[in-house]
């Protein structure tokens, strides 16, 4: 099993629509502006954010169940900015669309930028045949309030090809998150 290369993700993202929208090289301006780069590196493809936020909150004093959660634990924002509280966590989506391929495991990276201001990105491994829209986790691990950005880069997917074909993809199992759009809650 080995990383893809750059050359490797724009032919996929072209020839199979792996990525969708797709920005072939690494994008860190928009006009004038600086933005926290997103598009094909080297080995890896840096994604972004929507600008649909799931913003985790206690006022109905919920107790976090994976088997019956509860959405009113969270407060829904459309915003080019969201705030996470302090030692709380917000849920967004990729603004890309992803189709794994049968041969390739992807893992997901937070971005140094969030990482050194104590904001932690968790996604769980994108399966062989998983498509959708990707589901990203941000914990804000400070005591202070902070700044996730949308429509700009905040975790990097590495595609990992496998010698071989797994035996049950993603799509074989039909697995509950396949075809996924927008932020999409737990599901028991």
């Amino acid at each position: 099993m080995g990383v893809k290369s750059d050359r490797w993700i724009r032919r996929m993202a072209q020839e199979h629509e792996m990525i969708s929208p797709f920005e072939s090289g690494q994008i860190r301006n928009n006009g004038s502006e600086r933005v926290i780069s997103y598009g094909t590196s080297s080995y890896g493809y840096d994604v972004r954010c929507s600008d649909e936020f799931k913003i985790f909150t206690n006022i109905n004093s919920a107790v976090v169940d994976p088997k019956d959660f509860d959405s009113q634990s969270f407060v829904d924002l459309k915003s080019d900015v969201c705030i996470i509280p302090p030692n709380s966590f917000a849920l967004a989506s990729t603004v890309e669309y992803f189709r794994i391929p049968r041969d390739v495991l992807t893992i997901c990276l937070g971005k140094s930028t969030y990482a050194r201001c104590g904001i932690i990105v968790n996604v769980t491994p994108l399966e062989p045949e998983w498509e959708g829209h990707v589901t990203l986790e941000f914990s804000n691990t400070t005591p202070l309030p902070a700044r996730i950005y949308a429509n700009e880069g905040v975790a990097q997917m590495l595609f990992l090809g496998a010698d071989d074909i797994c035996e049950q993809s993603y799509k074989d199992k039909g697995g509950k998150y396949q075809g996924q759009t927008g932020v999409t809650l737990p599901k028991a």
